[in-house]
Formats: structure tokens, sequence, C-alpha cells
């Protein structure tokens, strides 16, 4: 047995754990970092290009989290099984699984959001077609090269279900700072040149994620990994395809009902204006952050967890568990109640219209006291993902959506406006949390 994968079955855990979220968490706050900055760029191009960016947000986080956070944790934790019951030719076998499923929906992510962009943002509009129009061209140009994003958590997946989380880090950081230098570069331009507007962004993304498949790939293929693929492995099988979609279907379907619940909210306020909007879109991207921070902790966990379920020691694999949903509740309740006590601090790093910041501080001071509910429904999302059981998790998320969506629907049609709708969101917050949780508690994993 390889030395990590025997320290993932046998080292203290909390030391274990936290050794491991270090790398992801890095990369997670250089991300945030330059997610931030961007929003920033586009900022200056005026409120339209910021509302542009709101409408086109929810899709462009389902991408990364439905490659990487969801099905790039059916293939973390096929690979970490493998692992742990000893099969390194099954695991082996796996990269090729994940390579094909990676290149299949990626494709059909671009058909989807390309193909649908035009009903989809101007339902979600704000009655100006300048907005609308900014929003499908920057969705168009992202989103013709989603092949990459998910080619490219593929990679970084099968690394992390080896338990290395450095090797994906690095890439990451070092991408993420040749993304800050193109990002600005294009969107803003240099000296006379004026650049090329939100397209911009665009671009670098997709640069920086081409950059990093092959530096991926190119590791994978050294010395140094733990996991050598060869031609020879790529024989496909039924068996393997459905240990990694099983997991990774489900737990798409959960990330959906995330950023349903967020595009529903979008559209509810779209009729008050684009101001509204995005203020409303600024604040809500700190549940995107929240995602961000616990990926942090939520990736070296499925790693865990999957090793244990291999190996067949279910008890560690519990353990594991609640030691990582104590880290991520303390987190992200004191982003919450931090981000609750100062509102107008976050939004203003981004717009001071008054409008844009009076939506953005009644959403912060509504939902983010409950950020800790989500933090414990998002971590047991995780460990759920390392266990292969993703029943639960995929019913807490819609459960939030249901009260988040019909309950935010039925306020504002009952006159009860932005308060109304922010009251049902964190409704649904703590609504998902408590039911994962008692699921879990309750055994629901090994039944």
């Amino acid at each position: 047995m390889d030395s990590r994968t025997h320290h993932l079955l046998h080292g203290p855990i909390a030391p274990t754990l936290v050794r491991l979220a270090i790398p992801s968490t890095l990369v997670i706050v250089a991300q945030l970092l330059a997610g931030l900055a961007e929003t920033w760029f586009v900022s200056r191009l005026g409120t339209e290009a910021l509302a542009a960016m709101a409408l086109v947000f929810p899709v462009l986080m389902l991408c990364p989290m439905m490659s990487s956070g969801a099905m790039g944790g059916g293939i973390s934790s096929s690979v970490a099984r493998a692992l742990g019951a000893g099969d390194l030719r099954q695991a082996h076998a796996l990269f090729f699984h994940a390579i094909e499923i990676a290149l299949a929906l990626g494709a059909c992510f671009t058909l989807v959001v390309v193909g649908g962009g035009a009903w989809l943002y101007p339902w979600m509009g704000v009655g100006s077609s300048l907005v609308t129009e900014m929003a499908i061209g920057y969705s168009d140009w992202l989103f013709s090269g989603a092949v990459l994003v998910w080619v490219f958590n593929a990679l970084v997946s099968v690394v992390r279900g080896c338990g290395n989380m450095w090797v994906p880090a690095r890439v990451i950081l070092v991408g993420t700072a040749l993304l800050l230098l193109f990002s600005p570069l294009l969107i803003l331009g240099w000296g006379d040149w004026r650049g090329i507007g939100m397209l911009g962004g665009a671009w670098a993304l997709l640069l920086y994620y081409a950059l990093g498949s092959l530096a991926l790939i190119v590791y994978l293929l050294s010395p140094s990994s733990l996991l050598r693929p060869r031609w020879a492995d790529a024989v496909f099988q039924r068996a393997l395809f459905m240990r990694i979609l099983g997991v990774g279907l489900a737990a798409m379907a959960s990330a959906a009902c995330t950023n349903l619940a967020i595009a529903t909210a979008t559209s509810l306020m779209g009729p008050l204006g684009p101001e509204v909007v995005a203020g409303y879109g600024t604040a809500a991207r700190l549940e995107y952050i929240m995602v961000s921070l616990v990926f942090g902790l939520g990736s070296p966990l499925v790693a865990m967890v999957g090793t244990c379920v291999g190996a067949g020691d279910r008890q560690r694999a519990l353990r594991v568990t609640w030691i990582g949903a104590a880290l991520a509740v303390g987190i992200t309740e004191t982003v919450g109640l931090l981000a609750a006590a100062f509102p107008q601090a976050w939004v203003m790093l981004f717009n001071t219209d008054a409008a844009v910041v009076q939506a953005g501080t009644v959403y912060l001071r509504w939902v983010e006291p409950w950020y800790g509910f989500f933090g414990l429904g998002l971590v047991l999302y995780f460990a759920s993902q390392g266990a292969a059981k993703m029943f639960w998790p995929v019913m807490g998320n819609l459960l939030r959506l249901v009260i988040a969506a019909g309950g935010g629907w039925s306020a504002w049609t009952w006159g009860w406006g932005m308060d109304g709708v922010f009251a049902t969101q964190a409704l649904g917050l703590v609504a998902y949390g408590l039911l994962v949780a008692w699921a879990v508690r309750g055994g629901a994993w090994f039944r």
C-alpha cells in the first residue's frame, strides 16, 4: 500500500485532515481573490456590466461546481475507494473513464448553455436589453470552452483522489497568478488599447483551464505520480462508469438545486431594475465563497472517507466526517456573522450606488447569520460523496430549493418584497443543513 493511502487509513484524523486541507484552502483563497478581482475589473465598465455578470454568475459557478465539486467528487471518491481496497489497476482504468465523462458532459454543457442562453438570460432579465445582450455575449464566449473546464477539473479530481492535494494546488496557484495578469489586461486594456470588455474575462479563464490541463497531464505521465495510466488501461466498463456517475450525477443534481435557488431569486429581483440585481448578485456571491471555503475541507474529506469506506473501516469514516463538519460550521458561521454585522463594507467593494448597496445589505442581514447550517449541509455533502451515498444530500438541497424558490415566489406574490424573499432563502439553508445531518447521524450511509 502506498504510504499516502496508509496515512489516510491510520494517521491521526484532525491533523491529517487539516494538513490535507491547507493546499486546498490556499487554492480556494487564491481563486476567490481572482474571482473578486474580476468582478472589480468588470465593475469598472459600469453598472450594466456588473448586472450582466450577475445574470451569468449562477451559470458560471454551476460549471465548476458540477465538474469539480459534483462529478469531480465522484471521480475522487471512486479513485480513493479503489486505492483503499488496494486495486491500483482499477484506479488506472478509472482515470480514462473520468476523462471520457468530462469530454461528454463538457460538450453537453456547451450545447445547453450556448443554445439556451438566449432564453435563460431574458427570463432572469432586468428589463434592459443592453444588460441581456452583454450577458449573452459573455456567456456564449465563456461556455464555448466548457470542455476545458470539465477536463481540467477531472484531472484535478483524479490526483486528489490519490490523497495528493499539493500538485493540483501548485498548478492552480500558478494559473491564478497568470489569470490575475491577463484578466485586467484583456478586460480594461493597457495604455492606448482599450481592451475587449467583459469578453476579456472569458478569454482569460479559458486560457487558464487549457494551460492547467496540460500541466496536470504532464504530471500524471511522470514517475512522480502514484497513478501512471497507460493506453493499455483504457478498457471501458459499464461498472466503472457507474462508480463515478452514481455519485457524480446525484451531486450534480444537488449543485443544480443550489444554483436554481439563486437564479430564481435573481429573476424575482429583475423587475426592480439592474441596480437591485447587481446588489443581490454581489451579496449572493458570498454563498459561492462559502462553497469554495468548505470545498477546501471537502476535497480531502472525500479522499479520506472514500479510502476508509473502500478499506471497510466505517467507524473511522464517520469520525472523519464529524470532525470535518465541526471545522466547516465554525468557518461558515464566523464569516456569516461578520458579513451580517458589516454588510455595506462588502457590497461597497464593488459598487457604491445607493440602490445596489441597499439590496445587498438586506440580503446579507437576512441570510448570512444562518450560514453555519449551510456549511453543515455542504460538508456532509462532500463526505457523502466519499461514502458514495448521495440520496440525503440531494433531498436536502431539493428541500432548500422548494423553500427558497417556492417560498420566495409566494413572498413576492403576497407583497413581502425583498425581505420576504431573503427570509425564505435563510429558512431553506437551515432546513438543508438539519436534514442532511439528521440522516448521516441516523446511520443512513450504512443501512
